[in-house]
Formats: C-alpha cells, sequence, structure tokens
C-alpha cells in the first residue's frame, strides 16, 4: 500500500484536496487507510469513486 503524508493544515478547498488531514482520517475510518504515525497514512491504491467524494465532502 502506497504511504501518503497528510499536510499540516487544511487549504479550505471545496471539495477537500486529497492530502488533506481530513479527508485521510475519514478514509481511515471508513478503513481504506490506516494510519502509520502522525501525519503519516497507508492508503488503499484504488479507492472508490463514490467514497472519495463521501470522504472529500465539506
Amino acid at each position: 500500500m502506497p504511504t501518503v503524508r497528510a499536510k499540516k493544515k487544511c487549504c479550505r478547498d471545496k471539495p477537500r484536496c486529497k492530502k488533506c488531514p481530513v479527508t485521510l482520517k475519514r478514509l481511515a475510518d471508513l478503513g481504506y487507510a490506516e494510519r502509520e504515525d502522525g501525519r503519516v497514512f497507508l492508503v488503499v491504491p484504488k479507492v472508490p469513486k463514490k467514497v472519495m467524494k463521501v470522504a472529500r465532502a465539506r
């Protein structure tokens, strides 16, 4: 699984970017990512489009 390092702070875009800490935490809660370290996540390579849309929603 590829690792993704979350940004320090959300940029407040709409929808949220893919490296936003909120998006990565939501993916982890849904089971598509695992927190490895503080800001480092292991993400499933093929996250379904509908799941990503839910995770990035404002």
